[in-house]
């Protein structure tokens, strides 16, 4: 159960949404029109949560920035292309929403319209008070996205817990100076099977 607090902060992807084929699909149909090797589902998926520029730069350690950033665009472009019909809400998490008491409010990597807009289309929208995504600020592990997100509700970090499912939102809220709680969702409370996550939390105030 998620213990009460003024504020909460919400991870989207692989917390509140189980997104991966749509996002891991939109970078495979990228990958798909270079000659780099073969990756898996899991290398990709392991991405989730962190920007496109640590994935590509990895993949290609060769390419400039602005080549990098012709990849990110023909993401953007694919993963809008394929209008989350892969993507389903995690089970429980509607309800979960509903039932949480205090101001809620949203920490991802996707961009602040693009977050809106998966939101309404699957009927959680309702449920924020605040739409924060990382537009034009370093994305998560950096703290920037929680801050904003803060600045906005007008809260404290010692009000706030921040909810994710990956390591980088770990670090986030540890840098941030929130309180966080790692979920794979709301109703099942399951750890992702990655230790630099279980060794970091829950980490609560007192």
């Amino acid at each position: 159960m998620i213990p009460q607090f003024p504020v909460y902060l919400f991870d989207i992807d692989g917390t509140l949404l189980d997104s991966a084929e749509d996002i891991c699909g939109a970078v495979q149909q990228v990958l798909d029109t270079t000659d780099c090797n073969p990756v898996t589902f899991e290398y990709l998926k392991s991405f989730i949560g962190r920007h496109l520029i640590d994935l590509f730069s990895e993949v290609f350690p060769g390419y400039d920035d602005a080549r990098i950033e012709n990849l990110i665009e023909m993401y953007r472009t694919l993963y809008r292309g394929r209008g989350h019909t892969s993507t389903r809400v995690y089970p429980g998490v509607a309800e979960g929403l509903a039932n949480l008491g205090g101001r809620k409010g949203t920490a991802t990597t996707k961009g602040t319209p693009t977050t809106r807009l998966v939101l309404e289309q699957f009927g959680l929208l309702r449920y924020f008070d605040h739409v924060q995504g990382t537009d034009g600020f370093p994305s998560k592990p950096a703290p920037d996205v929680i801050f904003k997100a803060l600045e906005a509700m007008g809260a404290r970090p010692e009000d706030c817990l921040f909810v994710g499912d990956s390591c980088a939102d770990m670090e986030a809220g540890k840098r941030a100076g929130v309180s966080t709680r790692p979920e794979r969702s709301l109703s099942t409370g399951l750890f992702r099977n990655r230790g630099c996550c279980r060794s970091s939390a829950p980490k609560y105030r007192p």
